[in-house]
Parts: C-alpha cells; structure tokens; sequence
C-alpha cells in the first residue's frame, strides 16, 4: 500500500487567475468609461459650448418639425376623408329616396287595379297572386300583398303568406284609417324590420281590401357590408333601422356604442394611436372613428357612417418616416463630425491602457509563481513531517511486536503445562497456571490498549464524536485489506477537530463500507488512487472519490440487494445500510460520478458547535 502524505490542513488560499490577453481590472477598466462617454464627441474637452448648444438645437427644431408635420398633415388628411364621407352620405341617401319614392306609387296604381277590385268583390282569387307576381317583376319591389276586408292575406307574390292574418299589423291598421298611401315601419320576427307601403281599396266608397308593397331597403345593408366603414340609419326616435352592425338594430345609437367597450388591450392601444390625433368623434369596437351625419328627407331619418383613422395615419406615418430619416442622417453625420478629435484622444488613452496591461500581466505572474513555491514548500514540509511520523511507526511496531513475543511464547509453556496437569488429573496446579496466563493476557492488553480492534460492536448511544478520529480508527480496521493491494490512499482532514453527534462504532461502520466499494471500484485500474477529504463548515463533509469504473445507475444506487458485483462478492446491503445509518444521524449521503472518471460519495453530518458543546 502506498500513501501520500497527509495533508492536515485545507488550504487556505488560491492562486489569482491571471486575466485574459487584452484586459486589465486594475488599469484598463476605470478608463472604459470616459472612453465610451468621449465617443459620442459631444462631451470632448475640445469642443466649445456653443457647439454643444448648436446641436442640442438642431435636435430640437428636428423634434419640433416633426410634431408640426405630424399636426399638419394629420388635420389635413382628415379634412379630406370627412369630405369624402359626406359625399358618400350624400349617395346613400339618394339611393334610399330613390327607392322609397319608386316604390310608393305602386300602391297608388294597384288599388286602381280593375282586376284586383274585381277579385275582392266576387271572392274569386285564382289568378290575383300571379298578376301580383308580374307587376313585382315590373316594378322590382321586395313583395306585394292583397288583404281583404279583414285583414286576410288573399292573394300574394310569396304564396307562403296566403291565408295569414294582418288585421292587427300596422301597414294594415293605417291603410283602414287613412284614404291615402301610408308608408309603415314594423318588426320582423327575425329581428330586423319591415318596410312597406299601403293603401286601401275602395269599390263604391266602401273598404273591400288593402294592397301591401314592400320596400326593399335591406339590400343597401348587404352593399354597405363591403366597405371599411360602419353606416347606421335612425328614425325620428334616433333608433337604429338599418345598418351594416347587426348588434345595433333596434338600440338608440348612443346606448349601441356604450355597450361595446373596448377590451384591456385596445385601451392600452388607444393611449398610442390617438396621441397625435383630435380627439376620436367615437369609438367601434375599441377603435377610434370619424363620425359623419346627415339628414334623409323622409320620416325625420337620419344616416350616420363611421370612417377608422388608419388610412390618415398611414399616410402621415409615411411622410413622419422619410422626415425622422433625413434628420437622422444628418444628425449621424454631425456626430462623426464631432467624434473625430475624440477617437484620436482616445487612441492616446488605448496606449496607455496597453501599457498598463503589460505591467498587470506582469505582476500577476509572479504572483502566481510566488504563491506555487509557497504552496510547494508547504507540501515537501507535509511529507518531512509525515515521513516521520512513518518512522515513529515503524519503531512504536517493532516495540510493540518484541513486547508480545515474550508474553506469547510463555503463554505457550503455561498452556502445554497446564495440559500435562490436567491429564495428571493435578487441577489445582493447573489453575495455577490459568491465572498466569491471564495475567500475560492483561498485559498484553495494556500493551495494545492504544490500537484500534478490527472487529468490534457499537451502542446507540450518541455522544460527541471527532470525524478525523473515526476516519484515523477505519483506515486502521483496513489495514489487512489495504496490504494485500498496491493502492494510493490520499487523505486530507482539517488541524481542528471536526465534531458531530454519532454513534462512534456505527459512523466507523459507513466509513468502512464506502472505503470498501473504492477499493472493490478501483480493481481493475491500471493505477488505483482512493482520495479521502474531510472538511467543515455549516455542516461536516466527509467525501471519498475513486478512479474506478464508475456509477451505472444513480437512481438505484441505494435500494436494497442493488449490485454491479459479481455472484459471491456482495449482495448489495452495504450502500443501503450507510444510507440508512447517516439518515439515522441527521445527515445524508450522496453519490455522484467525477468529471474526471470515478466515483465520488459524500457523507454530510451536522456540524457540532461550540454552544452545543459547551452544554453537552
């Protein structure tokens, strides 16, 4: 067995890494400041203060025509798309006058009808409904009607309705009350409304029927569908009849656009898109609009459209670009400008700062050095110290060994004396020379009294216990072991004791488990090394690395009857039983492989202060 020499003490101290080529901490880095701050050339010592105003001042009126423009353009854009949206209103209202004012002679013209008069006088009915068919084919209107007296539908362009019953409907109820052409507003059951016209049918003064044509104004919401924009159409009572959002229909417009508030992420957008913008005449779904109103001459209605602001904000995006573009071009080149005198001073300082790397590197050497000598003549003083201690050894063994000779072969004597006796049937004699080899016996004992037993048992009882002395006592168990191999056992403790509370006997016990699976670890090394190091602080680490093969399966390193072992040599009960031990003593223990090939196993245990000390 060879062993390194001990080493008492964990170093205390480490060698600076020397810093990389090109970098100084101690020199360069109070300099990358100015360095950087003199870059710009505006905070040169060269440059005089009216300098530094002139450009402060080119930033401003930069940031000035850029709000202006922003303003400008933004009004003046918006100025034309309300134009448009007039004009646009201006067409939608035309198209709906167009439509009603078409469709409200047809009733005038059919309730002169003689057919139709001649079919509500005699009840006969069979071709009224496919002479209501022609004329919508000739007038285009949305669907004509024929109602008799009480409110019947008699004949009709949708056949469906044949039969169904108007006498409480509005179109119907106003015909009855008015001798002229009444235009009716009423619900669908679908949720919409339903425009109409009609008028009564009188045959010799007296009521016989009512003639119904509808208006199809629903075919301008499908139109308006397709643009960018939202259009409304109100009634007197400012209530939604016609629009191009079906949520509205049936709501006051104001109420309709209060009850669609814009969700948390389009009022964080609002704070940005409207910042250069008049306030938004509304919001849609969240998004600020342009509101355009104006008056259909009919009924009291009114049209209202609602154009977004992202064409106008587009366009003033493109011309804000090419403006912040020119002037930072410009800017960019006043401060190469400025920037010249500033490089050259810094190319000044950047020598300089050369300089005094070369002399950090320098000094970090030989610091370097100085620290690997000390270190070196720590260790050659280690081995001094340990070869000595090897010595002392070695002569406390051959005193020891000279010591038991004597004893040894006089208990020999006694004991074949002793065996002539008792055959001579002499027992007293005998007993005689039983108590002399007792006696041999407790001075061999006083003798050995300093060495360690190999085997021996252990209590539970828990009592202060120095790491460095348990690790000393296993390693001596060992030794019978460690002389049958040639095996580099390093150890490294601490000079101060290292105490927890333990079961002596059990805590030898693990120490001698995990020295045991180095040694089985590192049987087929080409140079088997075992490293033992013990150090202290919040808790009292106890690590035993190998260059063996190392740890296949980590999960499965503890479990009971785990084993890489070959029939025979285990049964896997001894990384389990340590586990279970160090659990017990309020620590833990842990298994890893080391970079460098091997396995390493730690034993944690809390560390036994001074207070605690003091009180046991």
């Amino acid at each position: 067995m060879a062993e390194t020499p001990q080493s008492d003490d964990l170093p205390q101290t480490a060698v600076p890494s020397a810093p990389a080529a090109g970098t100084d901490e101690g020199a360069a880095a109070p300099l990358i400041v100015p360095l950087v701050a003199e870059s710009s050339g505006l905070v040169a010592p060269g440059n005089p203060w009216w300098l530094r105003a002139l450009v402060i001042a080119f930033i401003a009126a930069a940031v000035s025509v850029i709000w202006f423009t922003n303003a400008f353009l933004s009004d003046r854009f918006a100025e034309t798309t309300r134009n448009r949206a007039d004009v646009r209103l201006a067409l939608y209202t035309g198209h709906i006058m167009s439509e009603l004012q078409r469709t409200a002679v047809v009733p005038l013209l059919l309730a002169r009808d003689p057919a139709l008069i001649s079919s509500l006088n005699t009840g006969d009915y069979a071709t009224t409904s496919q002479r209501l068919i022609s004329a919508q084919a000739e007038i285009g209107a949305a669907s004509i009607q024929l109602l008799d007296d009480t409110g019947r539908t008699v004949a009709a362009t949708d056949r469906t309705e044949i039969g169904s019953n108007h006498s409480t409907l509005g179109h119907f109820v106003n015909a009855q009350r008015s001798k002229e052409t009444v235009f009716t507003l009423d619900e669908s059951p679908s949720g919409g409304y339903e425009f109409s016209y009609s008028r009564a049918i009188l045959s010799e003064g007296q009521l016989i029927g009512v003639i119904v044509v509808g208006v199809e104004l629903q075919k301008f919401e499908r139109s308006w569908a397709g643009i960018s924009e939202a259009v409304a159409i109100t009634d007197s009572e400012n209530r939604v009849i016609l629009t191009t959002e079906p949520r509205w229909r049936g709501q006051v417009l104001a109420e309709a656009l209060a009850r669609m508030p814009p969700s948390a992420l389009e009022r964080a957008f609002r704070v940005t898109a409207d910042w250069a913008n008049d306030p938004p005449d509304a919001y849609v779904g969240g998004e600020a609009v342009m509101r355009t109103d104006a008056r259909i001459p009919f009924h009291g209605w009114r049209i209202t459209s609602f154009t977004t602001y992202a064409a106008i904000r587009e366009k003033v995006n493109a011309v804000l670009a090419l403006e912040i573009m020119g002037f930072a071009v410009l800017l960019a080149l006043i401060f190469y400008l400025l920037s010249r005198r500033a490089r050259s001073q810094s190319a000044m300082f950047r020598r300089e700062s050369a300089e005094l790397r070369q002399l950090n590197l320098r000094l970090q050497r030989e610091i370097a050095e100085r620290e690997k000598v000390q270190k070196d003549l720590a260790v050659a003083e280690q081995t001094i110290a340990q070869s000595s201690k090897l010595a002392a050894l070695g002569e406390m063994s051959a005193a020891v060994s000279h010591e038991l000779n004597q004893p040894l072969a006089a208990m020999k004597t006694y004991l074949a004396g002793a065996r002539l006796l008792l055959q001579r049937k002499r027992p007293e004699e005998a007993l005689s020379s039983f108590q002399r080899i007792d006696d041999l016996i407790e001075r061999m004992g006083a003798i050995t009294r300093q060495l360690k037993s190999y085997a021996r048992k252990g209590g539970e009882a828990f009592e202060p216990v120095d790491v460095r002395a348990s690790v000393s006592s296993a390693l001596s168990m060992m030794e019978p072991s460690l002389r049958t191999r040639s095996i580099k056992i390093t150890r490294m403790v601490p000079r101060t004791p290292v105490m927890v509370m333990a079961d002596r006997v059990r805590l030898e016990q693990v120490i001698i488990n995990l020295l045991r699976n180095a040694l089985d670890a590192t049987r087929g090394a080409v140079e088997p090394h075992v490293e033992i190091l013990l150090t202290a602080g919040e808790t009292a680490t106890l690590a035993v690395r190998d260059n063996g093969h190392g740890i296949v399966d980590l999960d499965n390193l503890f479990e009971p009857f785990y084993t890489t072992k070959k029939p025979g040599e285990g049964v896997g009960l001894g990384l389990a039983i340590s586990s279970g031990i160090v659990k017990d003593l309020g620590g833990r223990l842990t298994a890893r492989n080391a970079p460098g090939g091997g396995a390493v196993f730690e034993v944690q245990l809390p560390i036994l202060a001074a207070k605690t000390q003091a009180a046991e």
